[in-house]
């Protein structure tokens, strides 16, 4: 009897070699059972692993465009119910206002980059390029920012040879932008940013390392989870949207290539990526 629900209810035992047969025996039955509960178990755990992070997605992006909101709000109201004419504080609330503005204009950009990188919409424009010259583009770029917190950009001894590489030259500007820009914001004060470069014979190892703050073991596995801030509250003050290193790792994805991040917390941390040498 169970065998015939289980074979009515899924096409796999129903069309399964042997098992319409008079010779079915009880344990083909018992295997055939046994093999339907565990890809029934299999499915429904990444159903519910699915629905888990459609679940956590939802309560990220929530908290994510509820601070702007809320702020925006603030300064309008406070601008409506008299602020407007008080000359202390119109133009400064309206400046506020406007740069939260910005940060969720920020965070729907870059969730519609992820979206399309996801669905593979994005198309990607490879050329051949100098690594080298399109780092040092970016260093100077972000040079401003730097000097801010007065840390040097520099390259790492031995790396001043050209690396010419097959791949989207824009999106990888923007995946070094986001990684040296992440340094900086959690680097120390005089601290550095360095680049460096490994030949791999097929490929070009690009890492990306700083003397900053770190991150701890548990949130490693985690840093390219869109909208995840081992710390929260430091974080904020930094600024982002919170989905750069998502956006740097749906690229590397996009490119057939990984990165990944290896760090000591209170030392620093390095990110590694791979691109293709041209032939």
């Amino acid at each position: 009897m169970v065998y015939k629900v289980i074979s009515e209810s899924k096409d796999s035992l129903k069309d399964a070699p042997g098992l319409n047969s008079t010779n079915t025996t009880l344990e083909d039955v018992n295997d055939k059972v046994t093999e339907w509960a565990e890809a029934a178990e299999e499915e429904i755990s990444y159903l519910k692993s699915l629905e888990d992070y459609r679940k956590k997605f939802v309560g990220d992006i929530s908290h994510e465009l509820k601070t702007p909101i809320f702020s925006i709000q603030g300064y309008l109201h406070t601008l409506l119910d008299g602020g407007l004419y008080d000359e202390s504080i119109n133009r400064k609330y309206i400046e506020r206002a406007a740069s939260n503005v910005e940060r969720l204009q920020m965070i729907v950009e870059d969730l519609e980059m992820i979206n399309k990188l996801e669905s593979e919409s994005e198309e990607l424009y490879i050329v051949e390029f100098d690594l080298k010259e399109l780092v040092s583009e970016v260093f100077r770029d972000l040079e401003i920012i730097a000097n801010e917190k007065a840390i040097k950009l520099l390259f790492k001894p031995g790396a001043d040879k050209p690396f010419m590489v097959e791949a989207d030259r824009e999106k990888i500007r923007q995946v070094l932008v986001n990684l040296i820009i992440n340094s900086i914001k959690y680097g120390k004060e005089g601290g550095i940013t360095k680049v460096s470069f490994y030949d791999m014979d097929e490929l070009v190892l690009t890492e990306v390392s700083d003397n900053g703050v770190g991150i701890i073991e548990e949130h490693l596995k985690h840093v390219f989870d869109r909208f995840y801030r081992a710390d929260k509250s430091r974080s904020r003050n930094v600024g982002g949207s919170g989905l750069g290193l998502s956006i740097v790792k749906h690229i590397m994805e996009a490119h057939k290539q990984k990165i990944t991040v290896r760090s000591t917390s209170g030392l620093g941390s390095t990110f590694s990526f791979t691109l293709k040498l041209v032939d």
